[in-house]
């Protein structure tokens, strides 16, 4: 047991110290949404489900984005081992539109909920649902201008070949592009888990 124990902090001592803040920030968000999601719950959700509010489409079709950008995001790691700057611009741009597309679907879902007549002046549960979105959308959006700052620097080292050899063979880049995407897939999670809880409780 002890073993275990060692082994374990050999790693995260062997860890890079961004690395480490990624990973905490990570777990600080979770317990945030985690506090938060159970505020929802604990706020007489039953009123949604007794007015006939039913969850706005543009959350539902956001889902189906967000999940798309999933599989993008998943493959720049693949076509930085395979030496494909190219392709790894390309997914790399794909992930941010599709971020900016559900965001897009985000605005439009708070503006179904306000028709709906589920605003801040009405009951708790309806400012959570406000709250609880904005709050990942924002967390959503600190990834897509780190994915502008990347698609930024590939493109100026893409244009020199040497430059794209030093970019390609860095294991310092190879490190960013997997905490990139352990977060994008982090929030992916987030919102699929906050999209159940909204089904659920509609």
């Amino acid at each position: 047991m002890v073993k275990t124990k060692e082994n374990l902090l050999q790693r995260i001592e062997k860890m890079h110290p961004y690395q480490t803040l990624m990973y905490l920030g990570m777990l600080g968000s979770g317990l945030i949404f985690l506090f938060m999601t159970a505020g929802f719950l604990a706020s007489n959700t039953e009123l949604l489900q007794q007015n006939g509010y039913k969850i706005p489409r543009s959350f539902i079709i956001g889902t189906f984005v967000l999940l798309i950008s999933g599989f993008t995001v998943s493959k720049l790691i693949v076509y930085f081992r395979d030496e494909k700057i190219e392709k790894l611009r390309n997914y790399m741009a794909w992930t941010f539109v599709l971020g900016l597309v559900f965001t897009l679907f985000q605005f439009l879902g708070w503006k179904e909920l306000s028709e709906m007549g589920v605003d801040f002046s009405g009951f708790p549960s309806g400012s959570f649902l406000y709250v609880l979105s904005a709050i990942h959308l924002f967390h959503l959006l600190g990834a897509m201008v780190f994915s502008l700052i990347m698609l930024f620097q590939y493109r100026r080292k893409s244009a020199d070949e040497v430059q794209q050899l030093i970019l390609l063979t860095n294991p310092f880049e190879k490190m960013r592009i997997k905490l990139f995407m352990d977060y994008w897939h982090f929030m992916d999670l987030i919102w699929l888990v906050l999209f159940l809880i909204f089904v659920l409780t509609f």
